[in-house]
C-alpha cells in the first residue's frame, strides 16, 4: 500500500488528488475508489490502478 496526503477533494463532484508520499506526485482519486470518506489534509493509504486517463488511487482509506 502506498501512503499520501489528500491535497484536494470535492465532495459534490466526487473527485480529487492525493500527493504520494514517496514520489511527491499528484494522483487522481474518484469517489468510486474510496473505502472511507476523505477530506483535504487527511493521511491515507491507497493502491494504484490504471484508469482511462492515467493512474488512479483506489482502495483509499484513512490512516
Amino acid at each position: 500500500m502506498k501512503r499520501g496526503v489528500v491535497k484536494f477533494y470535492n465532495n459534490e463532484k466526487g473527485f480529487g488528488f492525493i500527493v504520494d508520499s514517496d514520489s511527491k506526485e499528484d494522483v487522481f482519486v474518484h469517489k468510486t475508489g474510496l473505502v472511507d470518506n476523505i477530506q483535504e489534509d487527511d493521511e491515507v493509504e491507497f493502491e494504484m490502478e490504471q484508469g482511462k486517463r492515467g493512474l488512479n488511487a483506489v482502495n483509499v482509506s484513512k490512516v
